[in-house]
Formats: structure tokens, C-alpha cells, sequence
């Protein structure tokens, strides 16, 4: 009997053995909504090795980055952290930090999110409950006073007003007398997913992204360490979207983000290499593993088949990981460890350059400082004690992992075929395309989960009744609203308010003309103009932004 008819034999017996078992009631599909087989073969892979996967740190990159990945250098531990005034972060990045945490990630609070100061009107109530309240360039150095930033990286989630809070950190390190080019970090200043998922902007899309293109400039002349986008799937991934969606979207914001760049006369190397990317990382273990590598492998080709790119740094995905907010319970919130701790380990197999691990408690409030270093610590134990980091792309060559990689960019690209054909990504935000076909993929999850489809430990199934869960809550105090707005008071009175003033209409000309913005905010920044100020013009510029209706 020949090798050839031994194989068919074999494959016909366990099929037979297949069809006579028992199967559990149970729903094999992905957590977005794809059938799983019971197995897979080399009949599931397409592609040649050197084409689909070649080597780690080598064009397409689906092995990863870097030729050694963490046998080299680990990835930056960065936990996300923000709450209440500029003091209390202060005190917690500096917790952080000395628990081994190696990069600084800061959430605002709502009203800097949405570009206003914490003494408007329209704040009130929501200073510092939900990340830190940041009004003006003072504030910015307060987070950061006994911080060298030169030696330390920083990440600030912000998107509609993320231009002028890089005016107030480059301001800041140039007031700690440190030079911008030495500083280094990312500003998400993803403004297209807002209009698709999250919803925090500050003026519409056109003015939105050439506000993008003038950070990319600045930065690619006056600090070229610095990260000038983050193009964030996270948000999309927690609005409701599958996976597919996740990827596609993300990777059509980011093409976006290069033809504007090139459009507006600069070269797609002088800006692609600092274009970064942010990812969720979900609970379908392997799904998402396979989302990381189709990633890196569909923008390798992009940036340089598509776009021309011709610096290898140009073609290289590097991506944030943050595990999924959305698979966190209230229910029996200790569990959450758990779910953290493999999206974690998905997320370190998928070749993440950094990620934050979501505590337990952040369901019920801001993380406590117990929460956040067992989050801290879930990292540093994937990386230290279980030989996951030793080895780049262990799970390349697994018949089912390069069959969900081949299937999650064959769906991207139909996606953005699809985009294409309807005009491109601005075209289909005001058509509410994309905003819908999330809102498709949340309901459908949302409705298997009540049908017990989609099982939920400490949920739908080993459930507990109505017991209140036994952790420790951390809550923000009336205080803090009291503190922002005496510190903005005393900031008004003591300026030189001839000088802000100017700065503003400084501003209020340059949107006008083809000057780069962010070095008038950086001007305003220093004449201690405040976020609500200068946002204030913008709005009065350009207009505000009415979301189509999507239902």
C-alpha cells in the first residue's frame, strides 16, 4: 500500500470513528460567529511557507517583528492608569513603576476626553471619575513631576483633542528642560474609529484629519521617538465587533491615515515608521492569536505593494494589546483574573510589543491598587515562569492556526474591497456602514449569550444568584471636582492673559491657512491657554461633528 492511500486510510478512519462518538451540545463556533472543525490538516493552509510566513523580524512579519522577539526584549509592561487629579495619578504611575511596570499608560476622565475643562459647565459631575482630569499645561506637570521623560515611555489614550494634549507634553518635558526629540511614547489620535465606535470627537472628520497629518509632520521633524498615532481596533473590538471586523476596519483607518499623509506632500517613509497600532485582545483564544499575525502580514503588503514604502520599518505592524474589557463580569469578579490572564498569554503569542492587563474590578470601578498589581503581576508571571517568551511564533506550522490567519485576512480584504466600492472609510462613516455592521455583530453576540448560546461562567451558567461581590471598591470623592476647578481659577488669575489671548487668536487664524497646527497649540500650551480654551476654537472653526443615524 503506498504512503498516499496509508493517509487517505487513516483520515477515513478517523472520520468513521468521527461520525460513530458523541458530541457535546455545544456551540463550536468562534467568539465571532465562525464554524470551528473538528480538525485541521495541511488541506486548510494555502500559500508557500516564504510567502505566507517566512522568518520572525522578515517581510510579511506574520512571525513577529523582531528577528528574536522576547528572547531579545520583552514587551513593555504598560498598565493603564488614570483617575481623580493630576497628584493622585502621579502617586500611582509612581506605584506602578516601582512594581517593575516599564511604560506609562494614561486614561482621562470624560471632559478631557471631549476637549472641555473641568470647571465647564458640562463637566460637572465627571471630573476625574474615570481616568485623570487634565485642563492645562500646570496639570500636565503635575502628572509627571519627579518623572524624567526622557527615560520613560508614555502612552496617552486620547483621540479628538489628542493634538493639544501633546502640545502640553511636549511643553511639559521642555519645562523639565528635557529635549522633544529625546522623548518617546504614543498619542492614540485615532479620530476615525470615534466617528465608527467610541464617539469622543471634537470637530468632523476633515478637520479632524488634517489635525492628524499636522502631528505626523511635526513630529517626523521635532520628535521622531514618539509614536503620532495609535490606530486603535480596541475600541471597535469593545463597541461589538468580531474579530474580522476588528482587523479590517483598524487596517482601513490606518491606509487612510497614509494616503492622507501622502496627499498632504510628505514622503510615506518620513512618517510610516511611527504609525502604531492598538488591539483587544478577546477570549477566542486562538482567533485572536490568528488576528495578531494576519495583522502584521496584510499591512507588510500594503505598505509596500499598495503604497511604496521602501523603509522595512514602514512595512512593520508594531501594536498595543489591552485584554478585553467587554468579556469582564461583574459576577463573581475574581474569575476576571483568569479571563485576563489568557487573553494575556494570546496576546504574548500573537507578538504584541506591549500590553496592558485589565484587573478584575474594573466592572465595578477604577482598578484598586490590590487589582491593578495582580493585573501587573499576571504579566510578569507569562513572562518569567512559563517559557512562552523563549521560543518566536511557537504556534507557527499549526494546521488550525494558519487556517484562521488565512481566514481572518480573506475576510479583511473583502471588507475593504467593500469600502472601497462605497467610497472609502470617510464615505462609509457618513453612510453609517461601519457603525452598523458593528452594531450588527454586538446585538448577535449580545442575543447568544441571554440564549444561553454563548456560555458565561458566574453568568449563564455556574451562576450564584444575586450575591454581591466581596472586593474592595475604589471611589473618587466630590473633592477632586472642587480641587480642578480651584486650580483653574488661580491658573486664570496668574497668567498673562494679554499673552493667552493671542496665542488663541493665533489659533483661530492658522485654521485657516496650511500652517501646522500643533505648533500653535504648543505656543498656547506654554501662554498656559487651557484644553476647553483652545478645543473652544476649534469648534468655533470648524464646526461640530452630527452622527448619522445608523438604525
Amino acid at each position: 500500500m503506498s504512503e498516499a492511500s496509508t493517509e487517505v486510510s487513516a483520515r477515513e478512519l478517523w472520520e468513521a470513528a468521527l461520525s460513530k462518538g458523541t458530541v457535546r451540545d455545544c456551540d463550536f463556533n468562534t467568539l465571532s460567529g465562525q464554524q470551528v472543525k473538528p480538525m485541521y490538516g495541511p488541506e486548510d493552509v494555502v500559500g508557500d511557507y516564504d510567502e505566507a510566513l517566512g522568518y520572525p523580524g522578515q517581510f510579511p512579519y506574520t512571525r513577529g517583528v523582531h528577528p528574536s522577539m522576547y528572547r531579545g526584549r520583552l514587551w513593555t509592561m504598560r498598565q493603564f492608569a488614570g483617575f481623580g487629579t493630576a497628584s493622585q495619578t502621579n502617586e500611582r504611575f509612581r506605584f506602578l513603576l516601582d512594581h517593575g511596570q516599564t511604560g506609562l499608560s494614561t486614561a482621562f476622565d470624560f471632559p478631557t476626553l471631549m476637549g472641555y475643562d473641568a470647571d465647564d459647565e458640562i463637566s460637572l459631575g465627571e471630573v476625574g471619575q474615570v481616568g485623570v482630569s487634565i485642563s492645562s499645561l500646570k496639570d500636565m506637570e503635575a502628572l509627571f513631576e519627579g518623572i524624567p521623560l526622557e527615560k520613560v515611555s508614555t502612552s496617552m489614550t486620547i483621540n479628538g483633542p489628542a493634538p493639544v494634549m501633546l502640545a502640553f507634553y511636549i511643553a511639559c518635558a521642555e519645562r523639565q528642560g528635557v529635549d522633544p526629540a529625546l522623548i518617546s511614547g504614543t498619542i492614540q489620535n485615532d479620530i476615525l474609529k470615534e466617528y465608527q465606535a467610541q464617539h469622543a470627537w471634537l470637530v468632523p472628520p476633515e478637520p479632524a484629519l488634517r489635525m492628524i497629518c499636522d502631528v505626523m509632520a511635526y513630529c517626523a521633524k521635532h520628535t521622531p521617538r514618539f509614536n503620532t498615532i495609535s490606530i486603535s481596533g480596541y475600541h471597535i473590538r469593545e463597541a461589538g465587533s468580531t474579530a474580522a471586523q476588528e482587523l479590517a476596519f483598524t487596517l482601513a483607518n490606518g491606509m487612510e491615515y497614509v494616503r492622507r499623509g501622502i496627499a498632504a506632500g510628505m514622503e510615506v517613509d518620513e512618517f510610516a515608521p511611527r504609525l502604531s497600532f492598538f488591539f483587544d485582545s478577546h477570549l477566542d483564544f486562538f482567533e485572536e492569536i490568528a488576528k495578531f499575525r494576519a495583522a502584521r502580514r496584510i499591512w507588510a503588503r500594503k505598505m509596500r505593494d499598495v503604497f511604496g514604502a521602501k523603509n522595512p520599518k514602514s512595512w512593520m505592524l508594531r501594536f498595543h494589546t489591552q485584554t478585553a474589557g467587554v468579556s469582564l463580569t461583574a459576577q463573581q469578579p475574581e474569575n476576571n483574573i483568569v479571563r485576563t490572564a489568557l487573553e494575556a498569554l494570546a496576546a504574548v503569542l500573537g507578538g504584541t510589543q506591549s500590553l496592558h492587563t485589565n484587573s478584575m474590578d474594573e466592572t465595578l470601578s477604577l482598578p484598586t491598587e490590590k487589582a491593578v498589581k495582580i493585573a501587573l503581576r499576571t504579566q510578569q508571571i507569562i513572562a518569567e515562569e512559563h517559557g512562552v517568551t523563549n521560543v518566536a511564533d511557537p504556534l507557527a506550522g499549526s494546521y488550525f492556526v494558519e487556517a484562521e490567519t488565512d481566514r481572518l485576512e480573506a475576510d479583511a480584504e473583502a471588507y475593504f474591497k467593500e469600502i472601497d466600492e462605497r467610497g472609502g472609510i470617510v464615505a462609509c462613516i457618513d453612510s453609517g456602514f461601519i457603525q452598523r455592521e458593528i452594531h450588527r455583530s454586538a446585538v448577535t453576540y449580545q442575543l447568544a449569550v441571554e440564549r444561553d448560546i454563548k456560555k458565561v461562567v458566574g453568568v449563564n451558567i455556574y451562576n450564584e444568584g444575586d450575591q454581591k461581590p466581596e472586593i474592595d471598591i475604589h471611589r473618587i470623592g466630590a473633592h477632586v471636582e472642587n480641587e480642578q476647578r480651584a486650580r483653574l481659577k488661580e491658573l486664570r488669575a496668574n497668567r498673562d492673559e494679554d499673552a493667552a489671548q493671542r496665542e488663541l487668536a493665533a489659533i483661530r487664524s492658522a485654521c485657516g491657512t496650511e500652517e501646522n497646527l500643533l505648533e500653535r497649540f504648543v505656543a498656547a500650551a506654554h501662554a498656559d491657554c487651557t484644553l476647553g480654551e483652545i478645543c473652544g476654537v476649534l469648534r468655533e472653526v470648524f464646526g461640530r461633528y452630527k452622527e448619522p443615524k445608523i438604525l
